[in-house]
């Protein structure tokens, strides 16, 4: 009997596991154009050898071989014109540049391609498709099968490309060359480095040594927020930063050749240029008689410090600049940014105001047109193209540029595209991946709002309304990492990761094949090969994102999860969510006062972080809010704010200047206290009103003023993240209705050290009556 039982269980074991995979769908990211499936597994062996037609061939099928060296503890054989091999590459010119056919069989696998590109990435779909353990660094007991089907796959777009912004934050070499591994793994084909901004130069230019002795290091702000760090002091010591040698850049750039990625080096002019002024402060406007260093941060009024469009020893450096980058980078494409230039110092500088007159300019606008052309022609005459930010279409155009559109959606490439330029999208809206990826409650710190996965992966980039030709003349799609609020290469990859995979399938995929449920197994799939890379990636997508809305005196909070394969389970009473908790099936009809504990959970195991929301108890929590702003309901949801003006908790107004909101306390109570909550973030402008009035009413028609404070500029513009309540307390009044009306500053003062000029905005919330 014991022998029949273990041989039960050895059969159920073999034929389970076997029977488990052969009905396992076959989940990749991008996803493939056409797919179908077939019954059993290829199995790589020791005995197994690669056939090649050529020596290009044999180089990406090498490198496909050597996964297997330490996991599977042998290295398949590769040989160029062998017979009868289990694995072979054959040329299919009828194929598109980049697309690919594979077939696997029990026996065999063949795969077509018309170029080296389309081989490459045949390999990269089997990898993806072999075990997680290829990409270990342990043996591994590891059967290496492959489903058998029949594939046919090619890109949607030519450009798919990744900005890596290495100047706010340095990135080390061995990390660059992690993420191109992780990059061509999606397929991706371009790596668009941001080499040199106000907060550091990158690159060794040998011509101009000082760019990388002085350009790439900058005083050390520790963990301050990047809007928060001060600016350089005289004396003061720099320690912070880091550049790459030339040898240094064309190992990445031959490492990047190798898995079919261009590297278009980035310099930005004319602004974004403190490093290298820092460096030759010759090169700024002789009307600049301040101290030039490397910012740290925002740089208050510094940025306004660019390259002086005057000054001819200016193109003179830039084009010795340029020419070391063509020795370095192979790539048909040499960004110069172009973005962001206040011309604060162009409009009083002689040497700038004397280049319109030369060349004829009416406004200061033009003359960057005239700068940006310059470089253009020259990097024409070397035969290679140059790329820049969607501003370049503020002015004259320089003939056959390529344009990254990327304010708000990135429209005003269209302006180019109109004029026949080609152009790529990189909307800031959607795929600049700084933005928070999912409930900013548990992000690290960044600006401004929401790009998460799906925002990213739904992205369509050819909209409905574009006139025809636009599409032919759009060349791809790029996601742009910017780093500002990055401190490592660590806090990087958690950025990138997993929604520069939401952009890989925007950018290889047809929109047609797009499906969120299969991408979701796909992704699980690369996230599995990517923990055997030790690569940090965020876990955001199982996070609970909550909205609470007053409804009827009660609150009503709806729970949401980007996945759609997880359960939301939640628990009233202050317990920790477990697997025995409630299911979340529909919005939640709450009192005041509960607190509200969630987490998401797979196979009852949780996965994303405990949500909790303690709501709020007072006279005005789930009251009606009168008021013309559409989210003031926010201001009596029982949810207070956190330190993160974008959390979707915050409530603010257009109109800067005033601002009015009645609460309707729907019955006559009694009320001798009002608290308002104000959020200060002094390196995002946010700050408390001039003047908060509070009135109440039993009417809605007669008020009667009970409370006044107005704020002095200091008290206004204090330093500092920080939430406070603004206090009202009189002699109790029995009143039906509470309205609140602030006056605004206006634009922050001179003074103001991050943002002076700029609007200075007033955001409340939660709103207590008792």
């Amino acid at each position: 009997m014991n022998r029949w039982f273990f041989i039960y269980l050895w059969s159920l074991l073999f034929f389970s596991t076997d029977y488990l995979y052969a009905q396992h769908p076959i989940n990749l990211v991008p996803a493939p154009l056409l797919i179908e499936e077939g019954d059993g597994f290829f199995q790589v062996t020791e005995e197994t050898v690669i056939s090649v037609e050529n020596e290009a061939q044999e180089g990406i099928a090498s490198d496909f071989a050597d996964l297997f060296t330490v996991p599977a503890g042998f290295t398949p054989m590769v040989e160029i014109g062998g017979q009868n091999a289990a694995i072979s590459l054959v040329t299919d010119k009828a194929l598109k540049k980049e697309a690919y056919r594979l077939k696997v069989s029990e026996d065999n696998i063949r795969i077509y391609a018309s170029d080296t590109k389309g081989f490459f990435y045949a390999f990269q779909t089997l990898r993806l498709l072999l075990p997680s353990d290829i990409e270990g660094q342990t043996l591994a007991n590891q059967i290496w099968k492959l489903p058998v089907f029949t594939m046919t796959d090619g890109p949607r777009f030519g450009y798919r490309s990744l900005m890596l912004d290495v100047a706010r934050c340095f990135i080390p070499k061995e990390e660059v060359l992690r993420i191109l591994d992780c990059m061509a793994l999606l397929k991706l084909n371009t790596l668009h480095l941001h080499l040199s901004d106000d907060t550091g130069w990158r690159l060794e230019i040998k011509k101009y040594p000082r760019l990388t002795e002085v350009g790439a290091w900058r005083v050390d702000r520790g963990r301050l927020p990047f809007y928060a760090r001060r600016n350089q002091a005289e004396g003061e010591k720099t320690t912070l930063g880091g550049f790459y040698t030339q040898d240094d850049m064309e190992e990445i750039v031959a490492y990047a050749a190798d898995r079919q990625i261009n590297v278009i080096p980035e310099i930005d002019v004319p602004a974004h240029s403190c490093a290298a002024l820092a460096a030759y402060p010759e090169l700024a406007c002789p009307v600049v008689k301040e101290m030039i260093t490397v910012l740290p941060g925002l740089g208050g009024r510094n940025p306004e410090m660019i390259y002086c469009a005057g000054n001819e020893k200016v193109f003179t450096f830039l084009q010795d600049v340029i020419d070391e980058l063509l020795q370095l980078f192979p790539s048909p494409y040499i960004n110069m940014g172009g973005d962001e230039a206040t011309k604060t110092y162009w409009k009083i500088c002689p040497l700038c105001q004397k280049r319109m007159q030369e060349e004829h300019l009416k406004e200061v606008e033009d003359l960057q047109g005239y700068f940006m052309g310059r470089l253009n022609d020259y990097i024409r005459s070397k035969g290679r193209t140059m790329m820049g930010w969607d501003e370049l279409t503020n002015s004259k155009l320089p003939d056959k540029a390529v344009i990254l559109g990327w304010q708000g959606l990135g429209n005003a490439a269209l302006k180019a595209a109109d004029q026949g330029l080609n152009f790529v999208m990189t909307p800031a809206r959607v795929l600049y991946l700084i933005r928070y990826q999912g409930p900013q409650w548990f992000e690290p710190l960044t600006y401004f709002g929401n790009n998460t996965l799906r925002d990213v992966y739904n992205y369509e980039p050819v909209q409905a309304d574009w006139k025809p030709e636009y599409e032919k003349l759009l060349l791809g799609v790029q996601a742009s990492m910017w780093t500002e609020f990055c401190y490592n290469a660590d806090d990087v990859m958690y950025m990138l990761f997993p929604r520069l995979a939401a952009l890989a399938e925007v950018a290889w995929s047809q929109k047609e094949k797009k499906n969120w449920t299969d991408f979701q197994q796909g992704l699980d799939n690369y996230l599995a090969h990517l923990n055997k890379k030790d690569v940090p990636y965020a876990s955001s997508m199982y996070n609970i994102q909550h909205t609470v809305v007053p409804e009827k005196g009660k609150l009503c909070v709806k729970l949401d999860c980007e996945r759609t394969d997880v359960e939301i389970r939640y628990t009233l009473d202050g317990r920790v969510p477990d697997m025995y908790s409630s299911v979340y099936t529909m919005p939640l009809k709450l009192d005041a006062g509960t607190v509200v504990k969630c987490a998401s959970f797979v196979k009852d195991m949780r996965k994303g972080e405990i949500l909790t929301l303690p709501l709020l108890n007072n006279k005005a929590t789930g009251k009606h809010v009168l008021s013309k702003a559409p989210m003031a309901y926010l201001l009596t949801n029982g949810v207070r704010g956190s330190l993160r003006q974008s959390d979707f908790e915050w409530c603010t107004w257009d109109n800067l200047n005033s601002a009015s909101f009645t609460v309707d306390l729907q019955q006559t109570e009694s009320v001798q206290q009002v608290l308002l909550g104000c959020l200060t973030n002094y390196g995002m402008a946010v700050h408390k009103p001039k003047r908060v009035i509070v009135e109440v009413s039993k009417d809605n028609r007669t008020f009667v003023q009970v409370g006044q404070k107005e704020f002095s500029e200091t008290e206004i513009f204090r330093d500092g993240n920080y939430v406070e309540d603004v206090e009202f307390t009189f002699k109790a009044r029995k009143v039906r209705y509470v309205r609140v009306t602030a006056e605004g500053f206006g634009s922050c003062p001179e003074s103001h050290y991050m943002r002076p000029g700029q609007p200075a905005r007033y955001y409340f919330d939660e709103l207590q009556i008792r």
